[in-house]
């Protein structure tokens, strides 16, 4: 199991209990800056073995630490503080576990969610808190126009009872759409359910505290020539590619070699 631990943004002692718990009991610590993280460990005792884990080298290690905890190892995740993923390293890691069917969930959120945005592998770097969704048609109807066009991630709240009325209706404003439902976040059924919108799976358990995060709107062919080459690069990085992937993605889009990307990348470094 991976567990993504939430640091207090500042205080020490807004440390959650469960939190030094599993930083205690797991067989290492993966920090954003160890040297950061040793002022936390210290002050609550936590002895366990710790290695860097950087944003930048991120793709090029997910695959070892999925290794890692497919070989029985508990494993979690630190930022310098707050919430990994957000702005931090985590999302490429997430998104490699979704893909080999290994566990991961958070600890000491105290937002659902940014735990539901950080458990769906979704793009992090922008995202759009709408919640409940009215009760009316025409008065949801008018709401999700908002966000038709709109990039970042969404993130709603969906009351069990509602969940296949508000997906079929920000379906038939958003269309077909990548969607993950995160339910009972933290407790003993939590559970990470990846579908297309409008297309629950049918053995879906709709019981619990609800989140669905969605994908934003893609982004035009022609906005993405407008990046320099590293942003556009780096565009993928954030959606989860490995360095290889994202240079294909690249070279894709713009119509030429993936030599021609990786000479460019390397003139930059």
């Amino acid at each position: 199991m991976l567990y993504i631990v939430v640091t207090p943004i500042g205080n020490l002692a807004d440390m959650s209990y469960r939190a030094v718990e599993t930083l205690k009991s797991v067989d290492l610590v993966l920090c954003e800056d160890t040297r950061h993280s040793a002022v936390l460990f210290s002050h609550y005792g936590i002895t366990t073995r710790t290695r860097s884990y950087e944003k930048f080298s991120e793709s090029r290690r997910a695959d070892e630490i999925a290794d890692m905890l497919e070989s029985g190892k508990n494993i979690a995740l630190v930022s310098d503080a707050g919430t990994p993923v957000v702005s931090d390293p985590g999302n490429v890691l997430v998104r490699k576990l979704k893909e080999r069917g290994l566990e991961y969930t958070v600890v000491g959120s105290g937002c659902a969610a940014v735990s539901a945005l950080v458990l769906s592998g979704f793009d992090p770097s922008s995202f759009c808190f709408v919640g409940f969704l009215p009760d009316k048609e025409i008065d949801r109807a008018r709401l999700l126009d908002r966000f038709v066009s709109f990039r970042s991630t969404l993130i709603f709240y969906i009351p069990p009872h509602d969940v296949k009325r508000d997906i079929a209706s920000i379906a038939a404003k958003l269309g077909a759409r990548k969607a993950c439902l995160v339910r009972e976040i933290s407790k003993l059924h939590e559970d990470v359910i990846d579908f297309v919108l409008p297309v629950l799976p049918e053995d879906t358990t709709l019981k619990g505290e609800m989140a669905l995060v969605v994908e934003g709107a893609p982004e035009p062919a022609e906005e993405l020539g407008k990046l320099t080459l590293r942003d556009h690069y780096e565009k993928y990085l954030r959606d989860g590619m490995n360095d290889k992937d994202a240079m294909k993605a690249v070279a894709r889009d713009r119509g030429v070699s993936k030599s021609a990307i990786y000479a460019e990348l390397k003139k930059g470094e």
